[in-house]
């Protein structure tokens, strides 16, 4: 007996865009996915050209030439 799952069509992913919140399906038709439209991937990129979007670092304390 096949189960009531394996029988269901397959519903697709709805995600938000991460630059509008807008629904976007994310099946492989969707182009510009996870982005709702070129805009908003154009957007997205810029904002990280222009460094307004940064991974945060931890920087190392920098190498002394004294020994201890």
């Amino acid at each position: 007996m096949a189960s009531v799952r394996s029988s269901l069509p397959k519903l697709p992913r709805i995600v938000l865009c991460p630059r509008c919140g807008a629904s976007v399906e994310w099946v492989e038709t969707s182009r510009f996915r996870p982005f709702c439209s070129m805009r908003c991937k154009t957007d997205d990129f810029g904002a990280w050209e222009s460094e307004t979007y940064r991974v945060a670092a931890s920087e190392e304390a920098p190498l002394s030439d004294e020994s201890e």
